[in-house]
């Protein structure tokens, strides 16, 4: 998919946001070699960066990488693909923040994770977990099967899966998992009802392709009204957040 880099830092900084506190869990120690993989505009690598590590940041996305590296260009920045990417140098951690659940090859993220990391480096993370935007995405498979998009309606946009299944995928590659949660997070959108057609637009396009103009309209307003029932909060929308958060150590 396309990104659009100034509509994710505009309406989604929660994003990285929430990810200030997985860098807690990171706790970087100065001169540090460290990747943030899937590092999107940038922000999160830009604080490693501050807590005097040595830091890059690769993203799958132009778009994004090229916003990262305008606005931070003191901070070493690469288009690459996280299931297909390969250093000369070995890293002491390796960060990651809500991108995981967009590369589907798990296995081949934690093989590249696992070889780019020096013997007891870690790899830190939060992403989507299993029931994450559990109601978001039923209501737009519900309404896309509704107006006869049935191949549209079953793509697999997300990895979410349990805490059990990843930590097996490492450990099966050779990771000690230390630490591992998973936890609900309602998440505030932005400008209320009109935030769940801003997500979709921004996270979920890809459901909507080739589906023109008023058409696209009518389908969002009406996965809107299928969720209110969960997501309106007294006049405030919360969408349906679940995450995965664990460090692993190579061993």
């Amino acid at each position: 998919m396309k990104w659009n880099a100034e509509l994710y830092d505009d309406k989604h900084a929660f994003v990285f946001q929430y990810g200030e506190s997985v860098l807690e869990l990171l706790d970087v120690k100065p001169g540090e070699q460290i990747l943030d993989l899937g590092c999107g505009t940038g922000p999160l690598t830009k604080q490693i960066k501050e807590l005097g590590a040595e830091v890059t940041g690769i993203d799958a996305s132009a778009e994004m990488i090229e916003k990262a590296a305008k606005e931070f260009p003191d901070v070493d920045f690469k288009v690459a693909d996280g299931a297909n990417f390969h250093f000369n140098r070995k890293f002491d951690a390796v960060f990651s923040n809500a991108a995981l659940h967009w590369m589907h090859a798990a296995d081949d993220v934690i093989k590249c994770v696992y070889d780019s990391l020096e013997t007891g480096g870690r790899f830190v993370a939060e992403m989507g977990g299993k029931g994450n935007m559990a109601h978001m995405i039923a209501a737009t498979q519900q309404v896309l099967e509704k107006y006869g998009y049935h191949q549209l309606a079953q793509r697999k946009l997300w990895y979410f899966p349990s805490l059990s299944e990843y930590s097996s995928k490492l450990e099966a590659r050779g990771f000690r998992v230390t630490y591992a949660i998973h936890f609900d997070r309602p998440t505030l959108l932005q400008d209320g009802r009109l935030g769940v057609t801003k997500w979709l637009n921004m996270f979920g396009d890809t459901y909507f392709e080739g589906i023109k103009g008023d058409e696209q309209q009518q389908i969002l307003s009406e996965i809107t009204d299928l969720l209110e029932p969960h997501y309106n909060k007294d006049g405030q929308w919360f969408s349906d957040y679940t995450r995965l958060r664990f460090i692993a150590v190579k061993e």
